[in-house]
């Protein structure tokens, strides 16, 4: 019997081996292969194959303007680019099109069953105008970025249009559902399923004491990993150092990633006097980051609601952290609370709160030799929602139901 013909169709997508852009929809999508023929349409960029074969699935990208213009969707992702630079709303128009159309090129010429858009806006919205013309089913997956960060009444409408018309609606934390149902509709039926995380690569096997040499970190080792901006709140874990450094004058916090807020939170590292202590890694490649979760002490993410609304959608580095066996600090964002349950995963505090931020970290640093036993519940509770094996096989189960 032949596979059923699956369409990715997303925005954040692997460009190249060791990339740093988050790998959730590849992930998932290559775990979809052992039940369907999966395609993926992804957006080109300069250095990407047009077309290549990937983990079984087979990979189109499409162009949407001058090849080394095509920068819309880079790593940061679409929403922080247009923040970046003003310049990038005029590739707003060339990006729909260049969707549209290879949308439609891929129905008319393979004939998928059903598309899977990962977020609302722009894939869900293009994918719901092509089911209007061509009546292909499609499933959209929200992240959170485009109903907690894109506002406004042109925005709202395109989010109503495109639900309205799903076959199938999931969500990545009931953060997330609970918005849709209060802003946009309350009828709407909504399945939360979030993405997944590799617990074999997330493993505390991973641990890889030459990360300690490189850095020259002799004692305690905190890390955060990220993109720097604002929803993010690397400055407050920047201003809980000094009170950390009072108590443990040896601890060393690394900073993974990159941002448009990288000046800015190097600037306060420098005010503050904070020297060797901190150090901004800029972004690493995927791969890599299992040993650094492995090897640190303990994951802080002190994530907020930046103005304007945007926030986490659910925050799948505090899985990767606690599945790594780091003890982990998140804050009071409500869909953070999908993954860290406080004294049982992780511990959560005040956002936007420097010192009970460092308040936190002194008390874990201070007790860590006993934390083992929470370290093993904490992964293991983790392992049991989000290992990809159980968040794959629900999203088989919802992709094998639309169409039949």
């Amino acid at each position: 019997m032949s596979k059923r013909k699956l369409l990715v169709f997303a925005s954040t997508f692997p460009r190249w081996k060791k990339d740093t852009i988050p790998p959730f929809v590849y992930e998932l999508s290559k775990r979809l292969v052992k039940g369907f023929d999966v395609t993926v349409l992804a957006p080109s960029f300069p250095g990407a194959k047009e077309e290549e074969v990937m983990d079984g699935m087979k990979v189109k990208r499409f162009h949407y303007g001058l090849g080394r213009y095509e920068t819309l969707a880079s790593n940061e992702g679409i929403l922080p680019a247009l923040k970046k630079s003003k310049w990038n709303y005029f590739k707003i128009p060339f990006f729909l099109l260049g969707e549209f159309f290879a949308l439609r090129k891929e129905i008319k010429e393979n004939r998928p069953d059903m598309i899977h858009a990962h977020w609302i806006i722009p894939q869900g919205f293009v994918a719901a105008i092509c089911k209007k013309f061509y009546g292909t089913r499609f499933v959209v997956t929200t992240h959170g970025g485009d109903i907690f960060g894109l506002r406004g009444f042109v925005s709202r409408m395109s989010k109503r249009f495109t639900l309205r018309n799903a076959d199938k609606i999931t969500v990545v934390s009931n953060a997330i559902k609970k918005e849709i149902l209060t802003t946009l509709n309350p009828k709407l039926k909504i399945d939360v399923v979030s993405m997944g995380v590799d617990s074999k690569k997330f493993n505390p096997r991973q641990r890889d004491d030459s990360i300690k040499k490189k850095y020259k970190i002799g004692e305690e080792f905190l890390l955060f990993v990220g993109r720097l901006a604002e929803k993010k709140g690397v400055k407050y874990l920047l201003e809980a150092m000094p009170d950390v450094l009072k108590k443990f004058p040896k601890a060393k916090l690394l900073i993974v990633g990159s941002g448009p807020l990288e000046k800015e939170l190097k600037e306060i590292h420098k005010n503050l006097k904070l020297k060797d202590s901190v150090v901004f890694t800029g972004a690493i490649a995927n791969a890599e980051l299992p040993k650094y979760y492995a090897t640190a002490d303990i994951f802080v993410g002190p994530s907020i609601e930046a103005r304007g609304g945007d926030k986490e959608g659910l925050g799948l580095t505090f899985v990767e952290a606690g599945m790594s066996g780091a003890l982990v600090i998140a804050t009071d964002l409500e869909a953070i609370a999908d993954a860290i349950q406080d004294g049982k995963t992780g511990f959560i505090v005040k956002q936007k709160n420097s010192k009970e931020i460092a308040k936190k970290i002194i008390s874990l640093l201070g007790s860590k030799d006993k934390m083992g036993k929470m370290q093993k519940t904490a992964r293991a509770e983790l392992v049991k929602k989000f290992d990809w094996d159980v968040v794959s096989k629900r999203y088989d189960e919802i992709l094998g139901g639309v169409g039949r």
